[in-house]
Order: structure tokens, then C-alpha cells, then sequence
């Protein structure tokens, strides 16, 4: 019978095992990698983990499964619930990634006093001390639930290990995934083959003892987690934390979405305030990202209804066009995707015949939250339209509708729940696709308020402006300016 190996060669980039000592990784090509590991094959007896005495698994019906293993926790934030798909899922893997600074490390010691278990929670970090930890919790006003908390400050996988053993904790909460370190793994901590071995190591044992995990992990300057592409594979869930500066409450708005979630939708979005109490969930997002004026609106704002999961939002975009530096025109907008703008302005240039190949565009919208939904295209159009031509809005209108190539308004998901919330807002006109038969429930939606249904661009702006929308007469351009067809028109 064969022997078997006492050690291999792990390389610490990748994580690859060979024989015998080789200078190149031939999986990631990195030098002087390959370092003497113990060999991690099994051993007679042992489950496919290596751990000794434990039975192989079986397999079992899918009838005979109980439904409530399935079961959720509530995590005290309603924000993150929403944005998790109703709760802690059990026996599951949360990654939560953000920029440093973000708030990363109070999300997960605020969820740790604010979770509603019956059992304990353990929170674990390598990045701070206990007395870090005990000042956030007294500043953040944590004092009244720290006693149900655990907390360890050390990053080595058999230490951690033999305390959720003892403890056994219903929610663990590590920060970070690259502090974490195991001597089985290979030197140092932060390595590829260490997030990977140090992760699944605590992921199997959640998911054994009917727990739930969240990891903290860095961000590159790119904005993606740092380490390998496994790790977000080998969850469940993965958060990204964003912020944007904001002048509400003299504090700070965080936004929190989802880019992968096994057991909801990744359309959802969470907002928060950071304040001295640390993060407040948002209910009412108009403060956010609307701005209260008295009057008439500047030219370049429109008022877009777009939807974020389940949620209805108003957001004001305002954009600007001046002429193009050097005589190449380019697109400046971080919020809402720059080919999206292009897209809407090429447009407009083709079938409102305005010239926009000439000047430079900037858009922004009001909060600094991130819009990618298709519905908000009508608005950001007519916001190009409204500051090329000095032209300003009616106040009190709200735009919502997906714009073609074609010049076609096409209509978009949810439209009554939009005009519920620009009614409630105090918002009088609606501007949309035109609404069809299969949605009769629409003009309730705005009762009292005025449904401008538009099929196309040329339409809509000829309702807006009162004007052909095209080179057939001179725009007025405001108060004492006039502007001439061969100023804005092709």
C-alpha cells in the first residue's frame, strides 16, 4: 500500500499543491511561493473536513427536510434586513466590503447589540484592541446590550476555533477576513491561501451549528474586495458599503447594496446616516436627495421617480453643458453611467436636432447615490435638454420613463408605486410613457395631480417647453437672453 505524504509544497499566492519544491508556482507564475506545508489529505477515519471521529455525511429525502432551517433572524436594522431579504438568514455567509473608514467596523457592532437571538453573539477582531472595541460600544450608546457580547481580539484560526467550540455563538462577527491566519496555511496573514483556508474553516462551522457569519473585507483602489474571487463564492451574500457626502443632519449618508444574495433580490438598497450615535437607518429619503427651494427650478434640474429594489425614490438630477475644451466633447458623471448619458444625449442630438457633439456634459445627482436603473432616462434627458438651452423646468414635476434610441418613451416597472410617491411628496405633474390598458390602477395612483403621458422625446419636450423641440423657431433662454437656431440646433 502506498504511503502516504507527510507534507507538500503550498504555494502562499495561490494556494496550489505540488510534490516537491519547485522556484514557480505553475499555477500563478509567482516566484520562491511553494512553502513546506502539512499535507492536508485525510487521514483513515476521518470526514472529508479531517476532522477525526466525525461521520461522513449521508444523504436524506428532500421531503424529509425540515422547513424551518430556512428560517431568518431579525438583525435589529431594518435597513440591512431589506437589503438581506428579510432577515439573517441562518447557517449562512455574509461578506461585507466598503472603503476604509466607511463605517465597516460599526455596522457589525451595532447588528451585534441590535440582533435579536436568544443565544450569544461573539465578535471577533484582529484590527483592534478590547478597549477600541468597549469605547465604540460606550460612544455608539452599546452599553445596555454588551453583555450578551463576546469578544476576542486575535486573527489565529485555532484560537478562534476553540472558542466557538465554547461559546457557541448563534451570530459571528469577524473583522477582518485579512487578519485572519492559520500555521496550517502558510506564513503571515492577508494571503490568498489563508483568506481561503481561514473562510471556509469558519463558514463550514456556521453552517454545522445552525449559526450565522459576517465578514468585514478590505477594498482595492478599484473598489472590489481585496483577495481572491473565491471568497465571494464561497458565501452566501455579499454587501458593498458606499458612502457619499451629505449635508442631512450634518452627518454623512452610507448606502448599502448587495452584488451577490443567495436568499433575496440584489435590486435593494439600504440607507443610513453616520452620526455620532453611528448609523441611523433613512426613512424618509426625500431629505436625502431632494432639494427644497422656494420658486421657480435652475435650469439643468429634473426630478426623476427611479425605483431601488422594492423601494420608490425621488432623486433630483442636475446637469450642466458647456462648451467642449480643445473641440473633444466628453462626458463627466460618476453617479449615474457615463454611456447611459452618451446614450440619452446622442439622443436628443438626433431626433430634437439640438447640438450637444459640441459641448461638454456634466451630471450629477443630488445625495450622491449611484443610479442604475433604466427609468431614470426621460429625466436625465430632459435635464441635458433643460441646461443646453437655459430652459428651466416647470417646479413640482416628476419625470419617469425609459428612453430608446428610437426617441421612444417605453414604459417601466412599477409605475403606480412611483406616482404614490410623488403624489405623497407634495409633487403635482407626472411625466411618463403613456400608461396602457393593462394599468388601470394608474391614474388613482395621482389623484389630484396632472398625468403628462408623452410617446417620444419630441412630445414630451413640446409639453414641457411649449415648443416644437426642434429648429423650427428661436428659445427663449430665460430673463434677457434670446438664443438663435444656429446656437443649439444642427
Amino acid at each position: 500500500m502506498k504511503k502516504q505524504r507527510a507534507f507538500v509544497y503550498r504555494c502562499s499566492s495561490c494556494g496550489r499543491e505540488e510534490p516537491k519544491w519547485l522556484g514557480r508556482c505553475p499555477e500563478c507564475g509567482e516566484w520562491n511561493t511553494l512553502i513546506e506545508t502539512a499535507a492536508s489529505g485525510n487521514a483513515p477515519g476521518t470526514a472529508p473536513g479531517g476532522k477525526k471521529g466525525a461521520l461522513a455525511p449521508q444523504s436524506l429525502p428532500l421531503s424529509s427536510v425540515n422547513p424551518q432551517e430556512g428560517t431568518r433572524l431579525e438583525s435589529g436594522i431594518p435597513e440591512l434586513d431589506r437589503v438581506l431579504g428579510g432577515g439573517i438568514m441562518k447557517r449562512s455567509a455574509i461578506l461585507v466590503g466598503g472603503e476604509p473608514g466607511i463605517g465597516k467596523s460599526t455596522l457589525l457592532l451595532q447588528i451585534a447589540a441590535a440582533a435579536r437571538t436568544k443565544g450569544r453573539v461573539l465578535y471577533i477582531s484582529g484590527e483592534e484592541s478590547a478597549g477600541q472595541i468597549r469605547m465604540r460600544s460606550d460612544r455608539l450608546g452599546l452599553s445596555a446590550q454588551a453583555s450578551r457580547i463576546e469578544i476576542v481580539c486575535s486573527g489565529r484560526l485555532e484560537d478562534i476555533n476553540t472558542l466557538l467550540d465554547s461559546v457557541k455563538p448563534v451570530i459571528v462577527l469577524v473583522d477582518s477576513a485579512q487578519t485572519l491566519y492559520s500555521t496550517e496555511a502558510g506564513p503571515g496573514p492577508g494571503t490568498v491561501n489563508q483568506m481561503k483556508y481561514c473562510a471556509w474553516e469558519l463558514i463550514s462551522w456556521v453552517k454545522e451549528h445552525d449559526a450565522a457569519l459576517f465578514l468585514a473585507a478590505h477594498v482595492t483602489k478599484e473598489g472590489v474586495i481585496a483577495g481572491p474571487k473565491t471568497l465571494e463564492h464561497m458565501v452566501d451574500t455579499v454587501l458593498y458599503f458606499e458612502g457619499a457626502a451629505s449635508t442631512a443632519n450634518d452627518g454623512e449618508s452610507r448606502f448599502l447594496r448587495a452584488s451577490k444574495n443567495r436568499f433575496g433580490s440584489v435590486d435593494e438598497i439600504g440607507i443610513f446616516i453616520m452620526g455620532e450615535r453611528g448609523l441611523s437607518p433613512v426613512e424618509d429619503t426625500s431629505r436625502l436627495f431632494l432639494v427644497r427651494r422656494e420658486g421657480e427650478l435652475p435650469a439643468g434640474v429634473a426630478t426623476a421617480a427611479v425605483l431601488e429594489g422594492s423601494r420608490s425614490l425621488l432623486v433630483e438630477i442636475q446637469a450642466l453643458t458647456v462648451i467642449a475644451k480643445g473641440g473633444i466633447s466628453r462626458v463627466f458623471s460618476d453617479r449615474i453611467d457615463s454611456a447611459r448619458v452618451s446614450r440619452v444625449a446622442a439622443s436628443l442630438e438626433k431626433h430634437l436636432g439640438i447640438r450637444l457633439s459640441d459641448q461638454d456634459i456634466y451630471v450629477n445627482v443630488a445625495g450622491g447615490i449611484r443610479i442604475a436603473e433604466v427609468g431614470v432616462e426621460l429625466a436625465l434627458g430632459c435635464a441635458i435638454y433643460s441646461a443646453r438651452t437655459s430652459l428651466a423646468l416647470p417646479s413640482g414635476l416628476v419625470i419617469a420613463g425609459e428612453l430608446s434610441l428610437t426617441g421612444e418613451i417605453r414604459p417601466v416597472r412599477r409605475l403606480a408605486g412611483r406616482l404614490r410617491t410623488a403624489r405623497s411628496l407634495g409633487f403635482t405633474h407626472f411625466l411618463g410613457p403613456v400608461p396602457s390598458d393593462a394599468s388601470p390602477e394608474i391614474p388613482e395612483s395621482f389623484e389630484g395631480g396632472t398625468l403628462i403621458p408623452a410617446a417620444g422625446i419630441q412630445a414630451a419636450i413640446r409639453s414641457l417647453f411649449k415648443t416644437a423641440g426642434g429648429p423650427s423657431g428661436n428659445i427663449s433662454g430665460g430673463p434677457g437672453r434670446n438664443f438663435k437656431n444656429s446656437d443649439i440646433f444642427s
